[in-house]
């Protein structure tokens, strides 16, 4: 009887003459392995072994850089040198988060929103609002910028590449009102005298546009909306921790304004630090009631901390846009328990902090235009705002270019109303554009409150970004929210979650639902 012996492969597969094939498609071996009496391969059947040449080059080179970077670094310390340790260490640090974005652009994203309040730690131009004389070298210079053009860069690639695979990027009627100002804000700047600080406003403003995209494409589902939720609130613990950290150590963060000592956190200004935390607080409590357990004493305690220091930046537009929030997120939850504890938080906070209720008490005193850093700055604001209309007359259209206010009248302060900012500064059309924008976001707010379902974190989501709305736009009536790019980053993240509510993507099981008035990019 005649056995026939089968070519078999290893795993049990018949040996038809074709080659088994790697995870590309590529053969696994391409000839049969003979064997030498002491068990080795033949020179010409070896196995070509894996090339590391490349990868050892390039392990050289990133340790001959760090060291290069650590020296720099070390010797520009000893001579006292700030800009001259922050610049290697932050180029670095951009090498390595933009090998971060190009490899894994979500991951990038989260990274950024997480860790964004930090970097004004190590900014080397200070503080900017309201002032002229800035010296432009040192903004350029600075690791936020640096990070904002880093940000433009790889968003623009990422978008382009979805758009590619996708044929459309999923879009929203806000997301257009928001593309609408950035767009007359970059036209504006290059009619404007001095384009270099023009457009590194419109530059400025365009992150926070791009950002709003993003997030846009990045919150398909509920789970990718808690994600981005937890990288915002991951930032205000790093805020406060900062904050804390270096009061205990004796140097609390502030800046002296007037006879007011200001807290400004990891910021440059107590303003920026108010406003952020308006921002947060205000979305916190609003979501706080559909959280777990654990997160709820989590965000209970973080709440707790940023009252108290919103309280001690005593900047009187933040802590009245995050009451005119919070009073909105009472109503809307229908919380009577809140307001009285609004009310609780507020007398207690001038009784303990005399320096809030002196604060606000200087509304009452005179104060003429120019005039000191404290006093009733709202009187002074109407008569500035008297002032500056007229600029827009050069060029009613486009008006005379993102951050040339300051640059254009002898108080070299920025206006202060985002409205008339608008129209002053990019004329009709960039007015136009920023009023859509406000209705649209209200409009968001109010189309996510009666879509979202009651009793889930997609309510939460809806009341909380109500809440910041209605603060925004308070708070933009009487000051410079648009430059503040920091917050911005953070009131667009809750508006991308509630565009996702609005428009039917955050389906309660974390799945994606159908759009039900589908708008795109195209």
């Amino acid at each position: 009887m005649t056995t026939t012996r089968r070519d078999v492969w290893p795993d049990g597969r018949e040996r038809d003459g074709a080659m088994p094939s790697g995870g590309f498609g590529v053969p696994t071996h391409t000839r049969p392995r003979r064997l030498t009496g002491s068990g080795r391969l033949t020179g010409s059947d070896r196995p070509d072994r894996p090339r590391r040449t490349g990868g050892q080059v390039l392990s050289v080179l990133a340790a001959v850089a760090a060291a290069a970077v650590a020296l720099s670094a070390g010797l520009a310390l000893a001579a006292g040198d700030r800009r001259g340790v922050v610049l290697p260490l932050a180029l670095a640090a951009g090498i390595a988060v933009g090998v971060l974005a190009m490899t894994r652009f979500s991951g990038y994203v989260i990274l950024m929103l997480a860790v964004r309040p930090l970097l004004d730690v190590v900014k080397l131009s200070g503080p900017t609002a309201g002032r002229a004389d800035t010296e432009q070298a040192s903004r350029l210079t600075d690791p936020s910028t640096m990070v904002a053009v880093l940000f433009l860069l790889a968003a623009g690639l990422w978008l382009a590449a979805q758009l590619r695979r996708e044929g459309r990027l999923r879009g929203s009627p806000l997301g257009w009102a928001m593309l609408l100002v950035g767009a007359t804000a970059m036209v504006s700047a290059l009619g404007a005298d001095r384009p270099t600080p023009s457009l590194l406003e419109a530059l400025r403003i365009l992150t926070v546009v791009v950002m709003f995209v993003v997030l846009e494409q990045l919150m398909p589902d509920r789970a990718a909306i808690r994600r981005i939720l937890l990288a915002c609130y991951a930032s205000l613990a790093l805020a406060l921790a900062y904050t804390v950290l270096t009061s205990l150590f004796g140097q609390v963060p502030s800046e002296v304004k007037g006879q007011f000592i200001r807290v400004s956190g990891p910021f440059s200004q107590s303003t920026t630090f108010g406003r952020y935390l308006m921002f947060l607080v205000i979305f916190g409590f609003a979501v706080y009631r559909f959280l777990s357990r654990r997160a709820r004493l989590v965000l209970g305690v973080l709440l707790a901390t940023s009252l108290i220091f919103l309280m001690l930046t005593n900047t009187r537009s933040a802590i009245l846009g995050a009451a005119i929030g919070l009073v909105v997120v009472a109503v809307l939850h229908r919380s009577g328990r809140m307001l009285v504890t609004l009310l609780v938080v507020a007398v207690a906070g001038a009784s303990l902090l005399p320096s809030v209720a002196d604060r606000f008490a200087q509304l009452g005193q005179d104060r003429s235009v120019g005039g000191g850093p404290t006093g009733n700055t709202l009187q002074w604001r109407v008569g500035y705002w008297t002032d500056i209309v007229p600029l827009a007359n050069r060029n009613p259209v486009t008006g005379i270019g993102p951050n040339m206010t300051q640059h254009a009248t002898p108080q070299a302060k920025k206006p202060h109303n985002d409205l008339l900012r608008a129209y002053v500064e990019t004329g009709v059309a960039g007015l136009l554009a920023y009023l859509a924008m406000l209705v649209l976001l209200v409009h968001t707010g109010r189309t996510a409150l009666r879509r979202a379902p009651p009793g889930t974190l997609e309510r939460g989501v809806a009341v909380g970004f109500a809440g910041c709305a209605v603060a925004f736009i308070a708070v933009s009536l009487a000051s410079n929210v648009i430059s503040n790019v920091v917050t911005l980053w953070y009131f667009v993240a809750f508006a991308a979650a509630a565009s996702a509510i609005a428009h039917g993507r955050a389906a309660t099981t974390g799945t994606v639902a159908v759009p039900a008035s589908p708008v795109r990019y195209e």
